[in-house]
């Protein structure tokens, strides 16, 4: 596994106060689908409902699971890197919380926690490029 981390999701309570807030700090977020994007430098941080990410993150609920509402992206250049990070994550001791497969945004993906719970999102999406060296690009989604 390389080292690097794509994306920084938080699980918000509230979309629209958690966007003002990081706007109000200079940042510039794009909404799309009921999730705001922001660029920061190599990598995205991303907002979306806590109780969405920790479904989307194969955890029945956010509620009494122990989930910290942050999860941890690293995307690749290929669903079958992603297989292979997914089973080599296994072999090393993590959790497949959700195991490979489509996505809805047309890419590929699955989740696994570490062996202290943490979640991380192992995902191929090619509407996210990557650069040679890892860091990832928030495309323009159109919307500010």
């Amino acid at each position: 596994m390389e080292q690097r981390v794509s994306l920084i999701t938080l699980g918000v309570a509230d979309l629209g106060r958690s966007r003002a807030f990081y706007e109000s700090l200079g940042w510039r977020g794009q909404e799309a689908e009921e999730t705001v994007f922001f660029q920061a430098g190599g990598l995205g941080l991303v907002l979306w409902g806590r109780e969405k990410l920790a479904l989307d993150s194969g955890l029945d609920s956010a509620r009494g699971t122990g989930f910290g509402g942050i999860v941890l992206a690293h995307n690749l250049r290929s669903p079958k890197d992603v297989d292979a990070l997914l089973t080599a994550a296994q072999q090393a001791g993590a959790t497949v919380t959700k195991p490979a497969g489509a996505t809805a945004y047309g890419g590929y993906a699955g989740c696994f926690a570490d062996p202290d719970g943490h979640l991380w999102e192992i995902a191929h999406n090619p509407g996210f490029p990557l650069a040679e060296d890892g860091s990832l690009t928030i495309p323009d989604f159109g919307s500010a």
